[in-house]
């Protein structure tokens, strides 16, 4: 069975995108999958400093 995946429409400097494409390519990934390693470490930075964020999106 496959994962839903939840689509987000990302806007961003040429300049930027291009780097990331750089840093993807170097690290053997896509755009996309190297966004989502970006985000993962920065939501356990933050939940490390406060708290497990709870699934339903609710604030504490």
């Amino acid at each position: 069975m496959e994962e839903s995946l939840a689509r987000y429409t990302f806007r961003v400097s040429p300049i930027l995108l291009d780097k990331l494409r750089y840093i993807a390519e170097f690290e053997g990934r896509s755009k996309n999958k190297e966004l989502e390693q970006l985000v993962k470490k920065r939501i356990e930075e933050f939940e490390s400093r406060h708290g497990a964020i709870p699934t339903d999106g609710k604030k504490r």
